[in-house]
């Protein structure tokens, strides 16, 4: 199952260990993908300048790659989470690999960095009940969305309506940073900023909105 926006109250029930919405009204700001040479560093100081933290769905090739741009993401305060090591879609693969591609980015983090990871996201959004029991045996808190922006597909355009359509004030919104999204990224996040704004809205800590 994928849902791009909120999904109905059935699925919710179902999948209740899931979050798609924050849990104190405020707007949480997440990205996928990285981190990424050239995105993550405009990204972070664009973060500062206007004091937001957000979680990172990071991929741990990635990490791998680019230690030092995650160890930036935490010195700079904001929450990494898992995005699996490989980013490889949960339907084609064994219910154990997938538990690898989990404990091998959760166990990179804590041997390289100290940090302990409790939150995850499905690689393309994509789950079912073998992914809510396994979230359980690993003691991992599912992070959705209420708000995929469609950064992906390269035009500021579709962020923007996407971001005017569906902004609420307990919105969990999704970009990603990586290649695909350099060309806009900032202004996509720029634009969000001002939305949040003009609404009245307000910014919350990973921690706080999903507690």
């Amino acid at each position: 199952m994928k849902f791009h926006y909120d999904p109905p109250k059935i699925i919710k029930l179902i999948f209740s260990n899931f979050l798609w919405n924050t849990k104190n009204g405020e707007i949480l700001l997440t990205f996928d993908d990285g981190p990424n040479p050239g995105t993550t560093e405009k990204l972070l100081e664009l973060l500062k300048v206007n004091n937001i933290k957000a979680l990172f769905f990071c991929l741990g090739e990635n990490v791998s790659k680019y230690p030092e741009l995650c160890r930036k993401i935490i010195d700079d305060g904001h929450t990494i989470g898992n995005h699996t090591f490989s980013h490889k879609k949960f339907s084609e693969v064994s219910k154990n690999e997938i538990i690898e591609e989990i404990k091998k980015i959760n166990s990179l983090l804590s041997e390289k960095f100290n940090y302990q990871i409790k939150y995850f996201r499905p690689p393309y959004g994509r789950f079912n009940l073998a992914t809510s029991k396994i979230m359980k045996e690993m003691n991992l808190v599912n992070v959705m969305w209420s708000l995929l922006t469609y950064d992906f597909e390269g035009k500021i355009e579709i962020v923007k309506m996407a971001v005017t359509k569906y902004l609420k004030n307990n919105s969990i919104v999704v970009f990603h940073d990586s290649n695909k999204t350099k060309n806009l990224l900032l202004d996509s996040v720029k634009f969000l900023i001002d939305e949040v704004e003009k609404n009245k809205y307000k910014f919350g800590e990973p921690e706080n909105c999903l507690k």
